[in-house]
């Protein structure tokens, strides 16, 4: 008897949802157009907020990936005065977040699939979507939709590791400048590193000799951190693109096919992986995991997360990247003042963790 259900995308999204299908007893089938494996080879780091490892804990895939916990997230802007600090022991949780590679993601959910015995299938092109009850993309770019909520913010990321004089265990940093947001985060030994500039700007920068970057990145991070050395660079473009109905006959798309969002406050595979777990719940026990009630319930439930997350990190991103006076000092009376609060940073943190439904 075939799956009833038909994941296109084998990467950590795809992988997630057979699991999670499978621990409510759905069958399901997984194919991927690159061979089996290729996404461990993924060299991009992940932040992962705290719901997210509750959510991989109840999949059984949590440990044994290695992982550098986010006691304490450090936000501040460039030329002017406000912080604030959020923190795990305020949260009386473990870590307000983890950072981990997506490689070692990849690794640990498709060892998870083959001990659960699910069916991958490598180089294999999508089937056609007769083949199952319900398909469900989870691989790929939004194109050729007209329905989506879209923004070019202009910018790229320059992606790489840092290492610093002395250990800041524990403390991611984000740090707003007119030119995007800059982001520091524990990663082992080093820091990962993702530094937001103007599209034109980019190659420029990634191609800088080690002295150089380290230069710039210095001076648009500050002085809180003294950096000593760099990796090799990688520059990745920025957007907004979102599907504003994730949902159709007999279809549904989830992770980056659903929604790719800035990076600012890593709130991406995040929200993925909370789509996948509803999505898995909802189908739990159907009959027929294709049916429309179902999708449109699911969508229903999913709205306000998917829009206010969205929203979340566009919002940053759009309030932060100008140098406009009054508005700086503005944005540095909210930092102290959000500082000052702590039902305010209790309530960001938790938005942070576990999605705009997690009150």
């Amino acid at each position: 008897m075939k799956a009833p259900v038909l994941i296109v995308g084998g990467g950590p999204a795809g992988m997630a949802l057979a699991l999670a299908l499978h621990r409510n007893g759905i069958g399901s089938r997984v194919v991927d157009a690159r061979p089996r494996g290729a996404a461990a080879g993924d060299a991009r780091i992940l932040a992962l907020a705290h719901g997210s490892r509750l959510a991989l804990e109840s999949l059984g895939v949590w440990e044994g990936i290695p992982h550098t916990p986010i006691a304490t997230i450090h936000v501040s802007q460039q030329g002017g005065l406000g912080r604030t600090v959020l923190r795990a022991a305020e949260e009386n949780v473990p870590a307000l977040g983890y950072v981990l590679s997506a490689g070692d993601l990849a690794r640990a959910l498709d060892a998870a699939l083959a001990a659960a015995g699910i069916e991958y299938a490598g180089n294999t092109p999508a089937p056609t979507p007769a083949e199952a009850l319900l398909t469900v993309h989870a691989e790929g770019r939004i194109d050729g939709v007209d329905d989506i909520r879209a923004r070019d913010y202009g910018q790229h990321a320059v992606i790489c590791l840092a290492h610093a004089a002395a250990a800041q265990r524990g403390t991611a940093w984000e740090r707003f400048t007119p030119a995007g947001p800059v982001a520091l985060l524990p990663c082992q030994d080093a820091h990962a590193v993702v530094l937001t500039c103007p599209a034109a700007d980019s190659a420029r920068i990634a191609a800088l000799a080690d002295a150089g970057f380290l230069a710039l990145l210095q001076e648009r991070f500050g002085r809180r951190v003294t950096l000593t050395g760099v990796s090799p660079r990688q520059v990745h473009p920025l957007g907004l693109r979102m599907r504003r109905q994730p949902v159709a006959d007999r279809a549904v798309w989830i992770g980056n096919a659903a929604q790719t969002l800035h990076p600012v406050a890593g709130q991406g595979f995040n929200l993925a992986l909370r789509d996948i777990m509803e999505l898995a719940e909802i189908l739990s026990d159907a009959a027929d995991p294709g049916d429309a009630a179902l999708l449109a319930r699911y969508a229903a439930r999913r709205r306000l997360d998917r829009t206010a997350t969205a929203g979340f990190t566009d919002g940053l991103v759009r309030l932060f990247s100008n140098d406009f006076a009054p508005l700086r000092h503005l944005r540095g009376a909210g930092l102290l003042a959000l500082d000052l609060c702590p039902p305010a940073r209790s309530f960001l943190a938790r938005r942070m963790m576990f999605g705009a439904r997690s009150w």
